[in-house]
């Protein structure tokens, strides 16, 4: 733990006057002293917009939430963007992250010795504002909104103050689109999603410690995990960067959750979100919580193997919410003003299908088991073998998983797995768009595997059948190097999924 001087976290860097805003609030500008980088004595300055309603006084106390932006953005400014917020009767804080907008520093991806401790000074900062409602000395009343690495910093905040005191003064959250582990996210079985990992690089590599950054270019351009040190600084960079590491250490949140995750995500899948739901949070604050998976997010068309999914959002409608940030309000008034919304579907998963309607489950494990014949299929050239599974009608849901004893002819072989539907292997199509790869770093002789496939929700039509596929090539991962050409063998295999009943 790095010493931090005594001017870290004291409050009113650059703290401008307060302006009018829309007659309906008013915004202060300023920045916080937060943790110095690695090797230097210099506060890190960390910069935010403070959005105050009208009706909020030290008589009449609102409680405050916390909105942070994605990798590569800033914090929002005009008080328009939280109307539906300040209406309600909540403050709003939108923030600069480490390295982003008016923030210094480096970024180091939500690493709670950085990030993490960025979040808890912000915390600092509202518990001494007497207009925000204090659940006892020093302990604001807050929640949290935003996507991707604004979902990020949520669980970043929560659980280092976990680490660090025991406690979250968090009190809900509603992270959208990120992800359970760093690393496994960017690069499963450390196949690198090459086409995501460009264009995060393009709008924010300049923002990462230079180390990281050249260790970041060459796994782009290899397609897979760097060896030697550039691979060793990314293990050190990403260990302790998401929920997967708290848990490990054995902590959980025990706060009530809503959890917005895109099914046709295809950079923090629906497998991340998933993780988030059953492992980083207690019995207890689950039972309070609600998952809710939309086609939407990371999207970006599968077209190698051919993929489908329908755009939207049915299962904020079912709740009775327009959308999910409609959503989010409901359940914000409800966990911290205490209002009667109306929401219900707690403890359980509403996942949108791949044809647009909301499907809602209460358990996801694997229920039913289908064994496999022997599998040949090429890697690195060729066409994706379609498997047939099952015959619709029928209706899949989470995370299916495939074991099976693996051969390869050539190191550093990969396939790419899935499930497809169709009336036929010729027009099977990838479910939601997702593939997960299986990449062997040797030549591999009847090593039992078990290989986690794409967390789905699928409605298989009558006349239609439920396929496996294996892919010796999927344009989210263009670029992989390796022999050309190989093939993979796959035996003695089992394909575990959870139908609906």
């Amino acid at each position: 733990m790095r010493r931090v001087l005594a001017l870290v976290g004291v409050v009113a860097l650059l703290l401008s006057p307060m302006v009018p805003a829309a007659a309906a609030s008013t915004v202060t500008n300023g920045c916080v002293a937060s943790v110095p980088e690695p090797g230097t004595t210099t506060p890190v300055r960390i910069c935010y917009s403070l959005f105050k309603p009208a009706t909020a006084t030290a008589q009449h106390t609102v409680p405050l939430i916390f909105h942070s932006h994605g990798w590569g953005g800033s914090r929002t400014t005009d008080p328009a963007a939280f109307k539906a917020w300040l209406d309600a009767g909540f403050g709003v804080l939108s923030f600069d992250q480490r390295s982003f907008g008016q923030s210094t520093g480096v970024a180091h991806v939500m690493n709670p010795d950085y990030e993490g401790r960025d979040v808890v000074k912000l915390v600092d900062l509202v518990a001494g504002l007497d207009w925000v409602t204090q659940q006892r000395p020093g302990d604001p009343l807050i929640g949290a909104i935003g996507g991707s690495y604004g979902g990020g910093y949520q669980f970043a905040g929560a659980f280092t103050e976990l680490r660090d005191s025991g406690r979250t003064r968090f009190d809900a959250l509603a992270p959208e689109i990120t992800w359970w582990d760093l690393k496994q996210s960017l690069a499963p079985q450390e196949a690198a999603r090459t086409l995501w990992l460009t264009s995060l690089f393009a709008v924010g590599g300049t923002h990462l410690p230079p180390a990281v950054s050249a260790a970041f270019v060459q796994l782009i351009a290899t397609g897979g995990w760097p060896t030697g040190k550039a691979g060793r600084d990314l293990d050190a960079f990403f260990a302790h960067n998401g929920p997967a590491w708290h848990v490990r250490q054995g902590r959980k949140l025990d706060i009530p959750v809503l959890f917005g995750q895109g099914i046709t995500d295809n950079l923090f899948n629906l497998n991340e979100g998933l993780a988030n739901f059953d492992r980083a949070l207690t019995a207890r604050a689950r039972a309070k919580s609600i998952f809710v998976g939309y086609n939407g997010g990371h999207t970006l068309p599968s077209v190698v193997p051919p993929g489908y999914g329908t755009a939207g959002d049915p299962c904020s409608i079912t709740l009775g919410s327009s959308s999910f940030s409609a959503l989010a309000l409901r359940f914000m008034r409800l966990r911290l003003l205490h209002q009667d919304t109306g929401l219900s579907g707690f403890g359980t998963y509403h996942l949108s299908t791949a044809d647009g309607r909301c499907l809602t489950q209460r358990n996801l494990t694997p229920n039913q088991r289908y064994p496999l014949g022997k599998i040949v299929a090429p890697t690195g050239v060729g066409l994706p073998v379609n498997l047939p599974i099952a015959k619709g009608p029928v209706t899949v849901a989470g995370t299916p998983t495939l074991t099976a004893d693996v051969y390869t002819v050539v190191p550093r072989s990969a396939a790419y797995f899935a499930l497809s539907v169709g009336k036929n292997p010729l027009t099977a199509k990838v479910v939601q768009n997702n593939t997960m790869p299986l990449r062997e770093k040797s030549t591999a002789r009847g090593v039992r595997r078990t290989i986690e496939l794409p967390a789905i929700a699928v409605d298989v039509p009558a006349g239609q059948n439920l396929y496996l596929t294996v892919a010796p090539v999927a344009d989210m991962y263009a670029g992989q190097r390796g022999p050309l050409p190989g093939v993979m063998m796959l035996k003695n295999g089992t394909l575990n999924v959870h139908l609906t009943r």
